[in-house]
């Protein structure tokens, strides 16, 4: 089973959270719990009880309360930092956003969050005493991330900047869409719209691993969720995007059957 206990190498996809209204907390765990499997770990009132999303006792992702009024529910992807201040600076002086300057979370690391120069929300993570995810690539964890854009080769010149991301095309793939490299094995990917409705605005994806597509697919209908396309065999696996009951999207991995 991957899991990992050392800090993500600097521009890694490293978490995933998603932000609910605080009185659909219970509903959500309730929700993702079907679809997913995961048991929870309540951080407590300090941090808004904030749960950590857990398989086999490892942390897979995490569900916690808006950081702000009217903001939408929506899964956030983070990318690791060895210095959360200095690529912040980096975000801005390249056209990004900052929505929440650098800051502690005690005991755990540092964060900020920001806004892509096409508005893509996305954070930053520092590890403390927390790496990010522990677990991936299996049932319930983390298994792909990546960014739909309006300029996709706008957002690749971003993201090199701030992160040194290096880019190569997929095979098979719209010709807008390129993997996400550091060194050696793609961390994400990323690319044009791809056929989202007209006004979506520029976001992160988060694809999470799932035995059976299928099954997957039939507890999030059931749950009060909403198919958004899929469930389609590729080259990769057997994958759907889905909405939970709050409209957050996201995404389930299986092998195809």
């Amino acid at each position: 089973m991957p899991n990992r206990s050392q800090p993500w190498p600097a521009g890694t996809p490293c978490w995933v959270d998603l932000s609910v209204p605080s009185a659909d907390l219970g509903a959500a765990k309730e929700f993702y719990g079907a679809v997913f499997g995961w048991s929870f770990l309540d951080l407590g009132p300090d941090f808004g009880h904030y749960q950590i999303c857990q398989v086999d006792g490892r942390a897979a992702a995490a569900i916690g309360p808006l950081m702000a009024e009217g903001q939408p529910s929506a899964w956030q992807t983070y990318l690791a930092s060895d210095d959360v201040d200095g690529t912040a600076k980096s975000i801005a002086a390249n056209g990004g956003t900052l929505f929440a300057e650098p800051m502690d979370v005690p005991g755990a690391g540092r964060m900020c969050v920001a806004l892509d120069p096409a508005g893509a929300p996305f954070g930053v993570w520092q590890a403390g005493g927390s790496i990010g995810i522990e677990i991936y690539n299996e049932p319930g964890g983390l298994v792909w991330n990546d960014t739909r854009q309006p300029d996709p080769d706008a957002a690749r010149q971003f993201y090199a900047e701030v992160f040194g991301y290096r880019y190569q095309p997929v095979r098979g793939a719209p010709p807008d869409y390129t993997t996400i490299h550091l060194d050696g094995d793609p961390v994400g990917g990323m690319g044009g719209m791809m056929g989202a409705p007209a006004g979506t605005p520029a976001h992160w994806v988060a694809y999470f691993s799932v035995a059976d597509a299928d099954a997957a697919v039939a507890a999030a209908t059931a749950g009060g969720g909403s198919v958004l396309g899929g469930p389609d065999d590729t080259p990769y696996g057997r994958i759907a995007f889905l909405t939970d009951p709050n409209g957050a999207v996201f995404a389930v991995m299986g092998p195809v059957a």
